[in-house]
C-alpha cells in the first residue's frame, strides 16, 4: 500500500505537468494553438490523415501574396471578394510616392521595387534616406524616374515610377546597361582594328604584285636586247658565207 508522503508526491507531478502544459498552450498564439489542438487530436484517436495534408491551410499572407497588384487598376476591384477587400486594405496601406529598391541581384539586371509603408515613411527610408534597403546613406542622394519592367498575374507589365539613391547605388541601378554598353563599344573597337588591320595586308599585297609586274617587265626588255644581238651575229655569219660562195 502506497504511502500517504507518495500520493502527495504523485498529486504534487501531475498538478505541475498540468500547469506546465497550460503555461505552454497560453503562449501560443491562435494559430500555433490551434495546430495543437488538432494535433493532439489525431495523436490521441490515429487512424487518419492530418487535416494539415489533408486540406492545406491558406494564411492571410498567402492571400496577400497571390492578390497583391503592384498598381492596381479598376478591374482588380470588379469583384470584391473576401480575398480583394483583405489585399486592397493592406494597398491602400502603401505610400506609392517613392518606391524601396531590392538590388542584390543588380549585376544581371534584376532590380525589384516595392512601396513604403507607414514606418518607413515616418523614418524617412526612401526619400532622406537612400531607398536601397540594404544602403543606409543619407548624403549625395539623388531621385530617379525609372521605367519598371515586372511580370505579375502572368502579364508584363510597366510603370514609371520614382527611386531616391545615393550615387554607388545608382551605379548598381543602370550596371547591367552600362556594361552593355561597354560590351558593344569594345566589340565596335575589335571590328575597326580587324578592319584596319585587312586594308593594311591588302595594300601590301598590291604594292608586291606592282613590284613583281616591274620586275617581270624589266626581264623582257633584257630579252629583247638579248635577240637583237643574236639576230645581228647571224647576219654577220650570213655575209662571211656568201663572199666565200661568190669570191
Amino acid at each position: 500500500m502506497a504511502s500517504f508522503g507518495s500520493l502527495k508526491q504523485s498529486i504534487f507531478d501531475k498538478e505541475a505537468r498540468k500547469q506546465q502544459y497550460q503555461d505552454y498552450v497560453r503562449g501560443l498564439n491562435a494559430f500555433d494553438r490551434h495546430k495543437k489542438f488538432l494535433n493532439d487530436y489525431i495523436d490521441y484517436y490515429g487512424k487518419q490523415k492530418s487535416p494539415r495534408e489533408a486540406l492545406p491551410i491558406r494564411t492571410d499572407q498567402d492571400t496577400l501574396r497571390e492578390g497583391y497588384r503592384f498598381i492596381r487598376t479598376e478591374e482588380d476591384d470588379k469583384y470584391p471578394s473576401w480575398e480583394q477587400r483583405l489585399v486592397k486594405r493592406y494597398y491602400d496601406k502603401l505610400f506609392k510616392e517613392y518606391c524601396i529598391a531590392d538590388m542584390s541581384q543588380y549585376k544581371t539586371g534584376k532590380i525589384g521595387l516595392r512601396w513604403r509603408t507607414e514606418k518607413e515613411v515616418m523614418s524617412g527610408k526612401g526619400q532622406f534616406e537612400c531607398g536601397n534597403k540594404h544602403c543606409n546613406k543619407r548624403d549625395g542622394l539623388s531621385s530617379y524616374e525609372v521605367n519598371f519592367s515586372y511580370f505579375e498575374a502572368g502579364e508584363n507589365k510597366q510603370a514609371l515610377v520614382k527611386l531616391v539613391v545615393c550615387e554607388r547605388c545608382a551605379e548598381k541601378l543602370y550596371y547591367k546597361k552600362q556594361k552593355e554598353k561597354e560590351k558593344e563599344e569594345s566589340k565596335l573597337k575589335e571590328t575597326e582594328k580587324h578592319r584596319k588591320k585587312r586594308d593594311r595586308n591588302e595594300s601590301d599585297d598590291e604594292g608586291d604584285i606592282a613590284y613583281s609586274r616591274s620586275k617581270d617587265r624589266r626581264k623582257g626588255k633584257k630579252a629583247s636586247i638579248s635577240n637583237a644581238d643574236d639576230k645581228t651575229e647571224d647576219d654577220e655569219n650570213f655575209d662571211e658565207c656568201l663572199e666565200g660562195m661568190f669570191p
